[in-house]
């Protein structure tokens, strides 16, 4: 069968990328999507997969992944009673508007541009990570009314532009607005099923390319990706919990932040050729 060739060397490189986001998840408790859009880029890149929509095929694999990581998370939050409840409700509507919203933007752009995109607010991230300090703050509640309808949509919309789930943009914006932080992560993990279930609907009905379409993608995304990361991150997730709890995590923080930066800034070069 002509596909195995690649399907082989795919299903290896997956199960490394799978394997690493767990840890990074388990020690770190970033969301896997910031990790997992590039790592499959490079890997679909690698083996020839390059063409416009390269990029839609990250973006909805990782967000497919979100979808069952982060129902698992919040289900295991809410058994200590960390998620705001209230917080979820409320910001719903305007997450998932934001998202549906998010797939029409992606799915009319190049893949060149949405490397831009991730580029840009990658870096953003980054610098949040390494740079952001646990007291700064923005306001002493959450945003209400036309403020918090204009944030939760956007959160919805850029998330979805860079296929990942609540938590890179969700826990700053609780944390600026006097969210204790345990609560602002296990709230922002019900931010991330909200933002991936209306988005990958979308993406399933995605036409994809040949030159863009890895073997075994479903619209716009890619089954043994999917099922390989779910199964990896399910198995190394609790080492990196185990690695955390035995040693301070916040230097680790500032490397992966680095990290993030510099992966970062690599897109933004393919993305203009440089």
């Amino acid at each position: 069968m002509p596909e195995m060739n690649v399907l082989l060397p795919l299903v290896a490189m997956l199960m490394g990328i799978g394997a690493f986001a767990g840890v990074l998840a388990g020690l770190l408790g970033v969301g896997g999507g910031i990790v997992l859009v590039p790592a499959f880029f490079y890997a679909f890149q690698s083996l020839g997969y390059d063409g416009d929509q390269v990029m839609q095929v990250c973006l909805a694999t990782s967000l497919a992944t979100i979808i069952v990581t982060s129902v698992r998370s919040v289900l295991s939050h809410n058994k200590k009673g960390a998620v705001d409840w209230s917080i979820l409700r409320t910001w719903a509507p305007g997450i998932a508007v934001g998202a549906i919203l998010g797939v029409l933007v992606a799915s009319s752009l190049r893949s060149v541009t949405l490397q831009a995109i991730f580029g840009c607010l990658g870096i953003v991230i980054g610098l949040y990570l390494g740079l952001g300090k646990s007291e700064w703050r923005l306001a002493q509640e959450m945003p209400k009314g036309p403020k918090r309808a204009a944030l939760s949509s956007l959160m919805g919309f850029m998330s979805v532009l860079m296929g990942i789930g609540g938590g890179s943009f969700g826990v700053p914006v609780m944390a600026l607005h006097n969210t204790p932080i345990h609560r602002a992560v296990a709230t922002a993990a019900g931010f991330g099923v909200l933002i991936a279930v209306p988005s990958v609907a979308g993406f399933l009905l995605l036409d994809i390319a040949d030159a863009s379409r890895p073997p075994y993608t479903i619209g716009a995304v890619n089954i043994p990706a999917l099922l390989l990361i779910i199964a990896m991150t399910l198995l190394t997730a609790p080492i990196g919990v185990k690695i955390a709890h035995a040693m301070d995590p916040k230097p680790l923080k500032r490397v992966f932040a680095v990290f993030l930066t510099l992966v970062a800034l690599n897109m933004l070069r393919k993305a203009f050729g440089w």
